[in-house]
């Protein structure tokens, strides 16, 4: 599956550029701490730049139900790692949870999950920009 949307990723008729800058866009914005906004983030700055939408939008869909739990999970450790939070899993007491002890358990971990999200996002958006460049230009040339 990831490499049919890789070969109709490189079959678009546009430049490498605006190729690699449609799926890293999308890649930062689907990888960003922004849940819930992704698909409609996403087509509405490929509308905005004037990139390729369906391009952008697969950057944006590498986050996906199968891969959400690793990228955020790794974005939480990431940003508590840069903040210097040493402890961010709780004890919990799981028989007597509500949503107001889970926000009390948990809230913590939202500063270092936006920071490690964004940062996690903007270095896959660089390194995929990089990546989809140029592979695009060895599969045209």
């Amino acid at each position: 599956m990831f490499r049919a949307k890789l070969r109709q990723i490189i079959s678009v008729k546009e430049s490498p550029h605006r190729i690699a800058s449609s799926f890293a866009i999308g890649m930062f914005i689907g990888m960003s701490p922004l849940l819930g906004i992704h698909t409609i983030l996403g087509i509405a700055v490929a509308y905005l730049l004037r990139l390729n939408k369906f391009i952008t939008l697969v950057g944006v869909f590498v986050t996906n139900p199968w891969t959400i739990v690793p990228i955020y999970s790794f974005g939480i450790w990431l940003g508590a790692k840069l903040m210097h939070i040493d402890k961010i899993i709780p004890e919990i007491d799981w028989s007597n949870m509500t949503f107001s002890v889970f926000l009390e358990d948990f809230g913590h971990l939202l500063l270092p999950f936006a920071v490690g999200s964004t940062v996690f996002a903007l270095a896959s958006a660089i390194i995929s920009y990089i990546f989809i460049f140029y592979l695009v230009k060895m599969k045209r040339w």
